[in-house]
Formats: C-alpha cells, sequence, structure tokens
C-alpha cells in the first residue's frame, strides 16, 4: 500500500481506514463485484428468457476477474471515463460467442451503481459490527461507573454533579439510535439499479420481462427491487453516506470529552497506554489521546463526505453531468473513514484508564458551588424561587470574591439559615445526594 493521499499511504492508511475496509473498497474487490452484477444479470435473464441458458452458462463459466489485463483496464478507464466497456469488453473476449449476450440491455451506470451499492453492502456490516463492539465497550464502562461521580459541565464550566456512567451512558444512547438508523438504512436504500440507457428499460421490450429481470436481478443479489430507475434519485447513496457522516459524529464528541479529560487539569481519564503511543518527539513527558484525536479529525472529514454527497444529489434529467462522479470519490471515503473512527474508539474505551479519584477531587474545586441549585431548590419552597436564587447567587459570588465555601457564606446568610437549618445546608453539600435520576437514566440505557 503506498499512495499520496491518507487512504492509500503506507505511513497514514491504518489511521484513516482498516484494512478490511480497503478490501472492501480496493480495486480487486470492484472488479470482481462487477463480475458478479454481470454474471448475475445474464443468469437472470436466461431464467426470464431474454437470452440463451448456453449463452448465460458460458457467460457464468467463463468470467474470471483473475484474467483481466490491469494495464489495458487502466489505459481504456482512462479514455473511456468509465471502467465498466472496458471490463466488459475483456469479459466478452473471454466468453467467446456468448459474449454477444453479456450486458445486454444494461447502461454502464446501471454495472456501476449495483456494483457500489453491494459494496456499501458489505461496509455497512463491517460498520454495523463495529459499533456493536463500540457499544458493548460502553455499555459495560457505563455499568461499571454508574455510581461514578463526577462534575457535570455545561459550557465548559462546573454545572452539576452527575456520574460517569450517566456521561457514557448518554454516549451510548446515541450509538444505539444509530444502530437501529442502520438496519433502517439497509432496508431502504440497498437497491438494485437496472434501467438501460434512459432508465426506462426500453431495449428489453414493452412487455412485463424487463421488470420481471430487474426483480430477479435484486433478488439474486440481495437487493432491494426499488419502484423505479434511481439513475437521478441519489438519496439512498447520499443518506448512507449522511448516516456514516452522523456516526462519525457521535463518535467524534466522544473523542472530544475523552481529550478534555485526558488534559493535565482534569486529569479524570488516560488512553490505554501502549509503549510508545502518543509520545512526542520533543517532550519525554507527553502521552496524548490519540485515538480521541482521529475520532474526531474522522468527524470533520465525514461532515464534508455528507455535504458533498448533498451536492451530488442535484443531477441534471436523466443523466448527470458529472455529480455521480463526486461519489466516486466520497463513498470509499466516508466508509474508511468511519471504519478507522470506531476501531479507535474501540481501543481508547475498551480499557479506559478512569481516575475515580481525581473525579472526586474535581468536584471540590468551587468550593461547593456545584451544589448551588441543590440549595436554591431546597429554600425555593419556604422562599420562592426567584428570592431563593437571589439569595444562593449572592453567596455564590461573595465565596469566590473571598476564596471562601459556599457553605460558609450560606451559614452567614439569616435568610437561608432560618429557612434550612445549618444541619440541612450542610447535608446539601453531598454531590452524591444531588443526582437526580442520573443512575436511573443510565440503568435504562444499559439495561
Amino acid at each position: 500500500m503506498s499512495g499520496s493521499t491518507v487512504f492509500d499511504s503506507m505511513l497514514f492508511g491504518d489511521m484513516f481506514g482498516t484494512p478490511e475496509m480497503r478490501a472492501v473498497f480496493g480495486d480487486e474487490a470492484y472488479l470482481s463485484t462487477v463480475v458478479r452484477v454481470e454474471v448475475a444479470l445474464a443468469r437472470t435473464q436466461a431464467r426470464v428468457g431474454i437470452i440463451p441458458q448456453s449463452a448465460a452458462a458460458a457467460i457464468a463459466a467463463r468470467c474470471d476477474p483473475a484474467r483481466l489485463d490491469r494495464e489495458r483496464l487502466r489505459r481504456d478507464t482512462a479514455n473511456v471515463g468509465y471502467p465498466i466497456l472496458p471490463i466488459v469488453t475483456q469479459l466478452a473476449e473471454q466468453c467467446g460467442d456468448a459474449g454477444g449476450y453479456l450486458h445486454w440491455g444494461a447502461t454502464t451506470q446501471d454495472i456501476m451503481d449495483t456494483a457500489t451499492v453491494l459494496r456499501c453492502a458489505r461496509g455497512l456490516d463491517l460498520i454495523s459490527d463495529a459499533l456493536d463492539r463500540l457499544r458493548d465497550h460502553l455499555r459495560r464502562l457505563a455499568a461499571t461507573h454508574i455510581d461514578t461521580v463526577t462534575v457535570g459541565r455545561t459550557h465548559l464550566q462546573h454545572a452539576l454533579p452527575i456520574t460517569f456512567g450517566y456521561r457514557v451512558a448518554v454516549w451510548l444512547s446515541a450509538l444505539d439510535r444509530h444502530a437501529e438508523r442502520l438496519t433502517d438504512v439497509r432496508r431502504r436504500d440497498l437497491m438494485v439499479q437496472f434501467g438501460g440507457a434512459a432508465g426506462t428499460l426500453a431495449s428489453l421490450g414493452p412487455g412485463p420481462d424487463a421488470l420481471r429481470v430487474r426483480a430477479e436481478l435484486a433478488a439474486e443479489l440481495g437487493l432491494r427491487d426499488p419502484g423505479i430507475t434511481w439513475h437521478v434519485a441519489r438519496d439512498g447513496l447520499t443518506e448512507i453516506v449522511g448516516l456514516l457522516a452522523a456516526i462519525g459524529a457521535s463518535v467524534g464528541k466522544i473523542g472530544t470529552d475523552v481529550a478534555l479529560m485526558c488534559s493535565t487539569e482534569f486529569g479524570e481519564l488516560a488512553e490505554p497506554y501502549v509503549t510508545g503511543r502518543g509520545a512526542s518527539s520533543t517532550m519525554p513527558q507527553k502521552r496524548n489521546p490519540i485515538s480521541s484525536e482521529l475520532m474526531i479529525a474522522a468527524a470533520k472529514l465525514l461532515r464534508d463526505k455528507s455535504s458533498a454527497m448533498l451536492d451530488a444529489a442535484l443531477q441534471d434529467f436523466e443523466r448527470a453531468t458529472g455529480p455521480w462522479h463526486v461519489e466516486w470519490a466520497v463513498i470509499p471515503e466516508a466508509f474508511l473513514l468511519l471504519s478507522s473512527s470506531l476501531t479507535q474508539a474501540a481501543h481508547a474505551l475498551a480499557n479506559l484508564q478512569v481516575d475515580t479519584v481525581r473525579m472526586r477531587e474535581n468536584l471540590g474545586l468551587t468550593g461547593g458551588l456545584i451544589l448551588a441549585e441543590a440549595v436554591m431548590m431546597a429554600l425555593a419552597p419556604d422562599l420562592g424561587r426567584q428570592r431563593a436564587h437571589h439569595l444562593v447567587s449572592d453567596a455564590c459570588t461573595r465565596a469566590t470574591e473571598a476564596g471562601t465555601g459556599l457553605v460558609d457564606e450560606l451559614l452567614k446568610t439569616p435568610a437561608v439559615v432560618a429557612s434550612l437549618g445549618e444541619h440541612r445546608i450542610r447535608q446539601l453539600s453531598d454531590p452524591t445526594a444531588y443526582l437526580g435520576s442520573a443512575q436511573a437514566m443510565t440503568r435504562s440505557i444499559t439495561g
């Protein structure tokens, strides 16, 4: 593997893809898939009576992707602008007289789109498996830390106590929904393409045989039979890439949280230790959160892939004059990016190092201000919410300016002491007593 982009680079390839996904979208898999579609089309047409059975048998027996002249294909594809005609030309030569029935009634886009969908189907299988593995890691992590109290942060500031298990369960909940979306996408968008020159299948005549061929071709390839040709209706592939980008964004959110919690000032997490991983060439102490960084990078790149697919969906009349070509680059790269992101996430989270002591220490950084809402809500039934908010806000300001604790300032506030009493005020300073439904919600996600 060598190349000029991160996707086919010897150095960067495994940071922006996986070997398994590269195999799905590599040249050899593409040629094999195209041959598979052409053979399936011939078999289907023979069953329907469009071409002779003997021709279909010869095509199935003789079409061999291994015998295709790669250099000739490279040269002819660059000249023609599409790979299908050069492939079909060589396959027809392999088949002798039966080659005259190869690619019968089909157009280039029929074969290319169907081959793309078949590769997407395999790619989605890999994505689904990787997503399931990551969800299993998160489920265990959330269950382990269902009672681990940590700082809940809004706008990067201390908000309320939560549990680390709750935070992980929020991550998991998004991925659970994505798993459902993957099922829907497979059912809805993995469609066969067979329409002929302008999508009408006129080359197979006006009778029912043309639609029978399409239906049987879909069944043979394990794809959905669409109601109408989708040469220029690209919503299916656009949705697939959009979902890949959405999953990548959810994984990137996890990466963002983990990377922040790995920072020196937080010190609450560390990615699994591997000798040399995340090392700096100049700072011996560094242990950078490399997996999280790659998850974030993939999310940003996937956003652009989804955007490009939306742009490419604006196709003219019955055959596009360029937008289709955008998909050839975007679809494989989207699958590669998400495969890498999920792999990096699984590595980071399978053995994530959680510093529960540091989490508890960080809860005390504001001198109890993180429990300000708890005090306000305890006062509200007696004093009204607005007055309670005003009293506690004033106490928070004094605590911040004087460097004292919130409890100390509350005990200096007669109205607060009169309403709650000293014992209740001190009870409210316990972060474990103000977790709301965090644990119950976590259990609902982890099962």
